[in-house]
């Protein structure tokens, strides 16, 4: 039975080894997934730092994304026993074990350029980011400061009235940009800033003496529209009107928006219509909270260019500075002086 002992350890390892070789190919696949998943963000990161290093130096942007990847994986293990096996006597045993893992991946690496470039760089960038990106719980005032080109002032008919421009370069309009802008974060903070889309009722804009015939009206609620009855508290006279919800554009306020009737939410919509969706309604009324420092206009936002552009002065020709909030302003956590910080050094900086 001494040879025994032997062989069977060996019959074991045959068993075990599949079993090991098995486990290779989730672990590799785990490690793969993550390691692209870490690659294609870094590179985003440094392009975009390498874009405003670009800006900094007066030169133009550029932008080269990776529009897609496939890899396939193949995993295999070979094994293979010969050997003679007696009892009770001496033994012998040949074992030959192989494995073996290829990985043929193919990225595609596209310059945005053309129309692609017009759209995704120079294009301002819409309302539904701005929105996303404070709903996700970002600062008011960093991705204001960030994004908007500046405030548009506006009278109560939307009529034009003024531009507040966000650059440090024009000391007056950049320091009463500032402090509206942190005098939202202030009220963001204190819960009493609304950031919400503007819902309303709209009427097909005709009278109904009598339902339409059943067919009409499954037209109609398939666009959307509901029947609702017009008419006098007694019922008589009765009416009918079609109407549908409508889900309109992003407005800042220090109000809830839904407060209101449904013919003001229409006129505030229609008044944001007026601008593009790079514009978002602002509208900060007296004698709710923080009215004492009113502004009704709007936020005019910036290109992903005119971003890193301004990322770009900002690092040593036209710096930003601090500004102190307004007196009708309460407390606030914080107020940075830059809105992003960068560094140039003529050698890396040590590991934080």
């Amino acid at each position: 039975m001494e040879g025994f002992r032997p062989t069977l350890l060996r019959l074991a390892s045959l068993l075990l080894f599949p079993l090991l070789a098995g486990c290779l190919g989730p672990v590799a696949l785990h490690q793969a997934v993550l390691g692209y998943d870490e690659t294609i963000s870094r590179l985003d990161r440094e392009m975009l730092l390498l874009n405003i290093a670009r800006k900094h130096n007066d030169l133009p942007s550029h932008f080269t994304v990776t529009s897609s990847i496939a890899a396939t994986f193949d995993f295999r293990t070979q094994i293979g026993l010969t050997g003679t096996l007696a009892f009770p006597g001496s033994d012998s045993m040949g074992l030959s074990l192989g494995s073996s893992v290829a990985e043929n991946p193919t990225l595609s690496i596209v310059p945005i350029q053309g129309e692609e470039f017009t759209k995704r760089v120079l294009t301002p960038m819409d309302e539904r980011k701005f929105e996303f990106l404070l709903i996700q719980g970002a600062r008011f005032d960093m991705v204001t400061r960030l994004m908007a080109r500046g405030i548009e002032i506006r009278n109560r008919d939307g009529a034009f009235q003024g531009f507040i421009l966000n650059s440090p370069d024009k000391t007056e309009e950049y320091k009463e940009f500032r402090r509206r802008v942190l005098h939202w974060t202030w009220l963001n903070g204190q819960r009493k800033l609304f950031v919400s889309r503007i819902t309303f009722e709209e009427s097909l804009g005709m009278k109904l003496s009598k339902p339409p015939p059943a067919m009409d009206l499954i037209k109609a609620r398939e666009m959307g529209y509901r029947l609702r009855p017009v008419g006098n508290a007694a019922g008589k006279n009765t009416t009918y009107e079609l109407r549908r919800k409508v889900v309109g554009r992003v407005l800042v306020s220090n109000y809830d928006p839904r407060t209101l009737s449904n013919a003001e939410r229409a006129e505030l919509n229609r008044l944001a219509n007026s601008r593009p969706e790079s514009f978002i309604l602002v509208d900060i009324r007296p004698g709710r909270p923080g009215g004492d420092y009113s502004f009704f206009g709007a936020i005019k936002l910036r290109s992903l260019n005119l971003i890193t552009q301004f990322l770009g002065d900002e690092v040593e020709r036209i710096p930003e500075f601090d500004v102190e909030k307004d007196p009708r302003t309460g407390k606030v956590d914080s107020n940075p002086r830059r809105t992003l910080a960068i560094r140039v050094t003529g050698s890396p900086l040590p590991p934080t």
